[in-house]
């Protein structure tokens, strides 16, 4: 490995102890001599050994062998659920010692850095299918500790579709696409999955995360995490909690809007990847906190619900999160396949200090995860695999399989033994060994469902009333889209009667956009909320975003560069939009690069449109800044003009509108500082103006905005 050169590594990227161990594996072919994989030199890789120019290939052509059967088997059996992921390096680091709760190592020391890897996913679709579908997301860890790795294996929603494990098979059957014809990829949207749900009241919670925005997140670094499972710490002396594990990101949790994610979808499937790829690469590294609930064992039966049941969630107003820790996110794989692929998690990876409960769905996730790295990964070995070594030494007397890349030395592989002196020999607890917690239980072998398991309507009603005016509008036209995509009027029917026990003002227009009859009668009795469900609750930030700024030969120089330069140092993104790309004068000679034109883009991969100029050229497209802002508009992003620009607005009907700022409008600046305007001069004040900008990005959504009904004409190219 010596002899083999390496990348470069940026020196602003941080090192840690895994980062190290991957180093020994990092190589690079650019520069180098071609070889087989054997070492030898090779002089042709164009043609095939063959009998003759025109004569049949040589089975002697080790070459054409190596290289095909390399080929053939490229490709590892994708994940069943998750396929669709991706994945990055960082580190996380502690707030404060957490040793009344867990004797943990890496959740101690405030002064040290865990490396992480975590990998964000779809559920539903296969390796190929679009990133912004509506759909779960996976949240995985692997924490790279001084004992061992710990996985936290987790989803951007805190509540499960089942109770047990055992459901597990039906319903990813019912989800994936149907099997008499392979459709539809990575949707919901279809028989098989509502008559699942229709006919296992337990999903109704879960169903409604579903189809909120929650399913339709703006990035992964602008997504929540949870365990989903109740877990325990156990703490020096034995003592233990309850606890449940979120990952607050730094951003806020935010989303996108339906057609903005369908349009996406087609625009660009890698969205969300790309997203994280380049701000990692910038230096944008995402930020999670991770935050924990925690509940005495003797507060076990305290609530109105089983903690033990993934179906239901700890309302925060009950038991708050406690912030415990940052995770930042600093660097990208080296190989998709070598990391993001080949990783394997699992959620019976834990350290001393965290055991399992008697959740029956994460008892059976424990089986599970062992038994699908086996055929995904070809054997045992998974563990040697360089993206999955722990960073700490591990000894065992396991041998052989698949894979296997350890050289164990010695004849002895067994205990008891005295050959080698009875070693690898285990530890006591004192010393660090792991030791699971001692709970009592009594009971007979039944297959049964614990009584405390059987509401499966109050918490979804709980979400419900949670939620926002507009977020409930989203969730009645999530469910009339979904189940209009019903052919069976019987599921149809079904699916409404189900959730008409969650609240009669979600069932009641569901049933009449898709022709059900409507309920007369049910409703939960739960009147209670929860703000910290409802995104309209999240921390607002104008960081991570990303402003399309759109361009014409006639724009102020230096006022564009000065509202650019604002948004800069507020960590918003601006890049140039115009009809051709290269470089383009402004009226002062000042010169902007477009990296986009607009027939390569669209407003839909952006956060926010600033338009710059009146007079713009479109070049070849068919479409130009009318698009822009109409599509911007009624996905109800910010929108600002200058000078010039200022006639989009005025043309299009948009001016005075939420969220619309307007630099060379002839009022006094509005109250409103998400509709701001300002007086008209020759050189408007660009601080005020892109101030006022900055606040509109914050708020992410401008939801009060009025669109106006019938057509809105824009100016003529």
């Amino acid at each position: 490995m010596s002899e083999q050169s390496r990348e470069p590594r940026d020196p602003r990227e941080p090192r840690n102890l895994k980062d190290q161990q991957l180093e020994q594996y990092r190589v690079t072919d650019e520069g180098r001599k071609l070889t087989t994989n054997q070492g030898v030199v090779l002089s042709e890789d164009e043609f095939s050994l063959k009998a003759g120019e025109r004569g049949p290939t040589l089975m002697e052509d080790f070459h054409f062998r190596e290289k095909m059967t390399h080929f053939d088997h490229e490709r590892i059996p994708e994940r069943i659920v998750h396929a669709r992921g991706f994945a990055a390096h960082g580190e996380f680091q502690v707030y404060e010692s957490l040793a009344p709760y867990t004797k943990a190592k890496f959740l101690q020391d405030p002064a040290k850095k865990t490396p992480v890897f975590v990998r964000f996913s779809t559920v539903a679709g296969s390796r190929g299918s679009a990133e912004t579908v509506r759909d779960v997301r996976g949240f995985a860890t692997k924490f790279y500790t001084e004992e061992g790795n710990y996985d936290l294996v987790g989803n951007n929603m805190p509540v499960f579709f089942i109770q047990d494990a055992i459901k597990f098979p039906d319903l990813v059957h019912a989800l994936k696409p149907e099997p008499h014809h392979e459709m539809p990829q990575a949707a919901s949207a279809h028989d098989t999955f509502w008559d699942f749900v229709a006919n296992n009241p337990e999903t109704a919670h879960m169903v409604l995360w579903l189809m909120s925005d929650r399913a339709l997140p703006r990035s992964f670094r602008m997504m929540e995490g949870f365990g989903v499972h109740t877990f325990r710490f156990v703490n020096d002396l034995g003592q233990a909690h309850f606890v449940k594990f979120h990952w607050k990101p730094v951003l806020g949790a935010h989303s996108l809007v339906w057609d903005e994610a369908q349009k996406i979808a087609g625009q660009d499937p890698d969205f969300n990847r790309r997203d994280m790829w380049e701000a990692i690469e910038r230096g944008d590294f995402l930020e999670f906190e991770l935050g924990v609930q925690l509940l005495p064992e003797e507060d076990e039966f305290r609530f109105d619900f089983d903690i033990l049941d993934p179906t239901k969630l700890w309302p925060e107003e009950e038991v708050p999160v406690k912030l415990v820790g940052k995770m930042t996110l600093n660097r990208n794989v080296d190989n998709v396949f070598a990391e993001t692929e080949q990783v394997a998690f699992h959620p019976g990876h834990v350290v001393p200090g965290i055991d399992f409960t008697n959740d029956p769905l994460l008892q059976g996730r424990l089986f599970s995860y062992t038994d699908t790295q086996l055929i995904r990964l070809g054997g045992p070995n998974f563990h040697e695999l360089p993206i999955n070594r722990p960073v700490c030494p591990f000894h065992n007397n396991q041998r052989d399989g698949y894979g296997r890349q350890t050289i164990n030395r010695g004849a002895v592989s067994y205990r008891n033994n005295s050959l080698a002196g009875n070693t690898p020999a285990p530890v006591s607890e004192a010393e660090g060994g792991y030791v699971h917690y001692q709970e009592k239980i009594e009971g007979r072998k039944v297959r049964a469902r614990s009584a405390s398991f059987r509401d499966h309507f109050s918490q979804a009603a709980l979400f419900w009333n949670s939620m926002s005016e507009v977020e409930r509008k989203h969730i009645v036209q999530a469910f009339s889209f979904e189940l209009g995509k019903v052919g069976s009027p019987s599921v149809r029917q079904q699916a409404v009667d189900l959730f008409a026990n969650v609240s009669l003002e979600l069932a009641v227009p569901v049933a009449e956009a898709i022709g059900a009859v409507p309920p007369r009668e049910g409703g939960s009795k739960e009147t209670r909320r929860s703000p910290a469900l409802s995104l309209m609750n999240t921390a607002k930030s104008p960081k991570g975003r990303k402003v399309a700024v759109l361009l014409g030969e006639d724009f102020d120089g230096a006022y564009v560069r000065a509202v650019m330069d604002v948004l800069q140092a507020a960590g918003v993104r601006a890049e140039a939009v115009a009809g051709r790309l290269g470089k383009h004068r402004g009226a002062d000679g000042f010169e902007l690069e477009a990296v986009h034109t607009y027939a390569t883009t669209d407003s839909v991969l952006f956060d926010a449109i600033y338009v710059a100029s009146g007079r713009v050229d479109v070049g070849q497209a068919d479409k130009g800044p009318a698009e822009f802002l109409r599509d911007a508009f009624a996905h109800y992003k910010p929108i600002a003009a200058s000078h010039g620009g200022t006639v989009w607005l005025e043309t299009g009907g948009l001016a005075g509108s939420q969220g619309v700022i307007s630099a060379a409008m002839p009022d006094l600046p509005d109250s409103s500082a998400s509709s701001a305007s300002f007086a008209s001069s020759d050189s408007p004040d660009s601080a005020a103006f892109a101030e006022a900008f900055l606040e509109a990005i914050a708020l992410h959504r401008h939801w009060d905005r009025v669109v106006p009904k019938g057509e809105r004409r824009c100016p003529s190219i």
